[in-house]
């Protein structure tokens, strides 16, 4: 009963936070109608870091590399070939997961602090490609000037802050709700009990590597989604778009709001970017030292975050005639995938 109406007002509240988003453009200013765009965008990468970090058990700092290949590919074909948003989107994604995929081999096969290293080299080496391409991608100076987009063939270009803000909108909501959906499905089960207990899911008969690898495209192809609504947002992108800083932020978004929880990771993505937006604004040249004391203090008071994994992904301790058995985990009972 006591979870039905968690459920329940969990529902009522997301439901009220997307009105509020919906009306958004018509109460503030264009200013910041396009920082919520541009808000949205990173958000949404905040939802890949969470899967990878939360449901599989990768820590990342890496997800601006799909972000960036998403956003640099939907430039170039705005640029030359089409500016029908859902062709840019298609593209960003595509290649957002064929970053990830290239570095599969790179990833999947480490674990804990080990991956988080590997990641942040990869985003870190992205951007250093970004900065040095000239010819495709501006290089430091980036790619200005970059066309308006039309939702679909024969719709008009979105030419103002509110529409491509709406747009913005649109396209995450349908891709949070999509990984939403996954995330019930028997694919879903696997990668939450593969971060659980990877060994018993591997002696129960599961090919974790190739759940992993999934996972890490399906996380890059999101990112890459949200690439191309940053172009959309602002018509303008450099490699500062996604430094390291840009990865640090995502990341304790996705602490504070439960690396568990995609709904969370949205919110807390969301929040931290606005208050670092608001911080350079009144302590200028001081807001990574507040951003930086902040992530500390999340780590140690809000361990888990403020969303922590309900009961239908508990397993029972161990019982005590099995002393040599280790201490159970938060995780999922693996027997019931075959079901």
């Amino acid at each position: 009963m006591r979870d039905e109406v968690i459920r329940r007002a969990r529902g009522a509240v997301a439901a009220l936070a997307l009105a509020a988003l919906v009306v958004a453009p018509w109460v503030v200013d264009d200013y910041t109608t396009a920082i919520l765009a541009r808000t949205l965008a990173l958000a949404l990468v905040g939802v890949s870091v969470a899967l990878l970090t939360g449901v599989a058990g990768m820590p990342t700092l890496g997800q601006t590399a799909p972000y960036a290949a998403g956003a640099y590919a939907c430039a170039v074909v705005g640029s030359r070939i089409s500016d029908v948003g859902v062709v840019q989107l298609a593209v960003a994604a595509a290649a957002g997961a064929v970053l990830a995929a290239l570095t599969v081999p790179l990833v999947v096969h480490a674990r804990g602090v080990i991956v988080l290293m590997i990641t942040l080299a990869i985003g870190e080496l992205a951007v250093t490609v970004l900065g040095r391409w000239r010819s495709v991608t501006g290089g430091t100076d980036g790619l200005a000037g970059i066309a308006a987009v039309r939702p679909f063939w024969g719709l008009p270009v979105l030419a103002s802050d509110q529409a491509r803000y709406l747009y913005a909108l649109v396209v995450v909501t349908v891709l949070v709700g999509a990984v939403l959906l996954l995330l019930r499905t028997r694919a879903g089960l696997l990668l939450r009990a593969g971060r659980d207990d990877e060994t018993r899911l591997r002696a129960s008969g599961h090919r974790v590597p190739l759940y992993l690898s999934g996972a890490h495209m399906a996380a890059g192809a999101i990112a890459g989604a949200a690439g191309s609504l940053l172009v959309v947002a602002q018509q303008y992108i450099s490699p500062a778009d996604f430094g390291f800083d840009t990865s640090a932020l995502l990341l304790l978004g996705v602490v504070i709001g439960g690396t568990a929880s995609v709904g969370g990771a949205l919110v807390g993505a969301a929040l931290v970017i606005a208050v670092r937006d608001w911080l350079f604004g009144v302590l200028p040249g001081h807001a990574p030292l507040v951003l930086g004391a902040l992530f500390v203090a999340t780590v140690y008071l809000l361990p888990t975050g403020t969303h922590r994994a309900r009961g239908r992904w508990r397993l029972p301790s161990a019982p005590a005639t099995q002393p040599d058995a280790p201490p159970a985990r938060d995780q999922t009972t693996v027997p019931e995938l075959h079901r």
